[in-house]
This record gives C-alpha cells, sequence and structure tokens, in this order.
C-alpha cells in the first residue's frame, strides 16, 4: 500500500491523481443531478482526437488512462531503480499513451452523441417537380412519380384545384399536402417559364 500510495502522489502520477480527484467529483455532481454546459460542449473534444464528443467524456477517459500509464510506469521505474530524469520521460510517454487510447476508446462514442438524421417526410416533396402517371389529374383522381434527395423516387396521389390537361408524361409542381386526404395539390409546370432557368 505504500508503494501504491508513494506512487500515486509522486511526480508526474501526483498531477494525474489530482485531475482525476476533480474528475471524480465533476461526475460524482452530474449523479446528484446537477447539470453541465459541458456535458453538451463538443469544444475542444477535437483536440483530444474524439469529435462530436461532448468534452467531458474524452477529458475523462484521458485524465484516468494518464493517471494509469503514470502510475504503471512509476512503479515499473522505481522496481528498476531508474530516477531523475525518467520521470519527465514517463510525464511524456503517459499523456501520449493517453491520448492514443482516449482517441481509440471514444471514436465508437460518436455515434451515441450524434443526433438522429430526420426521418423523410411527405413535405419534403413540397415544391419539387413530379411527372405525372396516369392519363389526368382532376380534383378526385391522379398519380405523380416524384424523386426524392436521395435520389429515390416515390409514386403520390395528387390533385388539382383547376381544369388544366395533365395528361400522362407531363410534368407538375407539387406545392401543398393534404394531411387527411393524404395526397399533393399539383398544378401544371413549364421549366421554360421557371425564372431560376433562365440564362
Amino acid at each position: 500500500m505504500g508503494e501504491f500510495t508513494a506512487a500515486a502522489l509522486g511526480f508526474p502520477t501526483g498531477i494525474f491523481t489530482i485531475a482525476l480527484a476533480v474528475v471524480l467529483v465533476f461526475w460524482l455532481l452530474v449523479l446528484c443531478g446537477v447539470e453541465h454546459d459541458a456535458l453538451d460542449s463538443s469544444v475542444g473534444a477535437s483536440a483530444l482526437g474524439t469529435p462530436g464528443v461532448p468534452l467531458t467524456v474524452p477529458a475523462s477517459l484521458f485524465v484516468a488512462v494518464a493517471w494509469f500509464a503514470g502510475l504503471a510506469g512509476t512503479v515499473l521505474l522505481d522496481r528498476l531503480g531508474l530516477g531523475g530524469g525518467s520521470a519527465l520521460v514517463l510525464l511524456a510517454v503517459s499523456l501520449l499513451v493517453a491520448r492514443s487510447v482516449t482517441g481509440a476508446l471514444a471514436r465508437p462514442l460518436r455515434l451515441l452523441f450524434q443526433p438522429d438524421d430526420p426521418q423523410p417526410s411527405r413535405q419534403d416533396f413540397i415544391g419539387r417537380v413530379a411527372t405525372i402517371r396516369t392519363g389526368r389529374v382532376d380534383a378526385r383522381f391522379g398519380q405523380a412519380e416524384v424523386t426524392a434527395d436521395d435520389g429515390s423516387t416515390a409514386v403520390v396521389q395528387v390533385r388539382q384545384s383547376g381544369s388544366d390537361p395533365m395528361p400522362l408524361g407531363s410534368s407538375g409542381l407539387l406545392y401543398a399536402y393534404d394531411e387527411p386526404g393524404e395526397f399533393f395539390w399539383v398544378a401544371p409546370y413549364d421549366s421554360a417559364l421557371d425564372p431560376r432557368t433562365v440564362g
């Protein structure tokens, strides 16, 4: 026990022991319900090779790994009878090991902290040009094929409020979605009249 205490409080492990105590107090406060902005912040995590993860997670891992590496290294150096400048080398090695191990351990955690991709919605089709897939479109009947952002296509129910001819293969602009009826309102579309296509 004396060897452990001496190693944990001596240089360089003593630096990491103090940092580890701060980390343990922080997580105890979190467990008690104290909220902290650092839990939601990923600023600074990139320096530890773990972008996208809240800073507190990789920082805690970094301190714990550095402490263990420093402790193990100190015990090993004492048993080998090495001292003096070897403590400075051990400090540098502990920091390098901690950074490498933290990056490897925290990288898989990115998936837990990344927001889920928003689910596709029918509202995403509003404003898109669709190709009519039925012989006519009126206030009660019609279908059209529309392309999503990912390149996939969907056949949707469409209706029009007017009586413009919209034959098979013509283009229509989806401008609104009717939730109760589960169909899109569509209007004839002529790309030649679209100001975005001019020039």
